[in-house]
């Protein structure tokens, strides 16, 4: 991996949470994070939108006087899951970043054991997976399951990797590597991005087994038609140049080291 996107240790994390209809489901996502991680924390960075509900809102508020300085709101800009997200990145000041969600369907109880694997091996990514778990999809039907693990056989294959589950967006990154790595997707196809343009990059992914269970608060603002755009994203980023993944001041740094 080029070292312009390494980093030597781990230091804090920065955890990222878009809120849009969660209440009783954030304040625990909140609570298990104080409980396992407080100290290995520098901020929680909640996100919303024009379209987070006033309950939502209400909790996030809470939060905010409870919790003091811990706690940072950033209304978003960039449109959909995928430009809040990217917002975050930019605003991130631990020296990695969590993604996770803020209805449970990632487990806050397995962010300690992402911490733990990021503290000793801070260049690289550890995320999550479903598939290394028994009973990891609780909650998913039958054909979703099955179109769920074709894709990653597929995308494993197709990138020569071991890894089983690359679309499960519940991990942690060093800042370093996502604040210079030039996002485009919006959407939910955003999550699967922030692997694919990593493993191109030649950066170390990390497995580590965790459940997913379907939100019982909320809906879910992702459809099933969504997740064809992802193909898009994993094809298109295979055959990309390295170079055109990373920002320009990046590409910079590397045609000077080159000359």
């Amino acid at each position: 991996m080029n070292d312009t996107i390494s980093v030597d240790r781990f230091e804090s994390a920065t955890i990222i949470i878009p809120v849009m209809n969660e209440t009783a489901s954030l304040e625990e996502t909140i609570r298990i994070i104080l409980r396992d991680v407080k100290d290995r924390v520098d901020e929680i960075l909640i996100v919303v939108c024009d379209r987070t509900t006033p309950e939502a809102m209400a909790t996030v508020e809470r939060l905010c006087a409870s919790l003091g300085s811990m706690v940072r709101v950033h209304t978003q800009i960039l449109p959909f899951l995928g430009g809040a997200v990217r917002e975050a990145f930019d605003m991130a000041r631990g020296s990695h970043v969590v993604m996770m969600a803020s209805d449970l369907e990632t487990d806050p109880n397995t962010l300690k054991t992402l911490i733990d694997n990021a503290r000793t091996h801070p260049s690289a990514i550890v995320t999550a997976s479903r598939w290394r778990v028994n009973k990891g999809f609780q909650g998913y039907s039958k054909v979703k399951l099955l179109c769920n693990w074709a894709f990653q056989r597929f995308f494993a294959v197709l990138y020569g990797v071991r890894l089983t589950d690359m679309t499960f967006a519940y991990r942690i990154l060093p800042t370093k590597l996502v604040q210079n790595i030039r996002w485009e997707e919006l959407r939910h196809a955003f999550l699967f991005e922030t692997l694919v343009k990593p493993l191109r990059l030649g950066v170390e992914v990390i497995e580590i087994p965790s459940v997913w269970k379907a939100r019982t608060e909320g809906k879910s603002q992702n459809t099933f038609l969504l997740n064809f755009v992802y193909f898009r994203t994993g094809l298109r980023t295979r055959f990309a140049s390295r170079k055109s993944i990373l920002k320009l001041g990046i590409q910079a740094q590397e045609s000077r080291r080159s000359i």
